[in-house]
């Protein structure tokens, strides 16, 4: 069993940047590929950012890249997604899951979520 926190979310001017951490727990977080995701009221959850298990490969959704970074350290067990340049457009919860396979965290398939956290841009 893996247990996912997030955190760092939060209110932001357009424009602006916020850096959202995911603390896991386990002692095989490196085995595990990462990702964020985002779901906005109404819409359905979104790939944003994905990571293999070393951090040596990362993936991005179209809307995101070159604005968004994500990365990991395996000492703390511990995933970020560095936002910057951020459009309301961003506005959503933001969840962080884990999984053994990268390809599920590509798309809203993997074994392990957060519970979120709210990051809102304001124009």
């Amino acid at each position: 069993q893996v247990q996912l926190v997030e955190s760092g979310g939060g209110l932001v001017q357009a424009g602006g940047s916020l850096k959202l951490s995911c603390a896991a727990s386990g002692r095989t977080f490196s085995s595990y590929a990462m990702g964020w995701f985002r779901q906005a009221p109404g819409e359905g959850r979104e790939f944003v950012a994905a990571i293999t298990g070393s951090g040596g490969s990362t993936y991005y959704a179209n809307s995101v890249k070159g604005r968004f970074t994500i990365s990991r350290d395996n000492t703390k067990n511990t995933v970020y997604l560095q936002m910057n340049s951020l459009k309301p457009e961003d506005t959503a919860v933001y969840y962080c899951a884990a999984d053994g396979n990268i390809i599920r965290v590509t798309t809203p398939t993997a074994k392990y979520w957060g519970q979120g956290t709210q990051v809102t841009v304001s124009s």
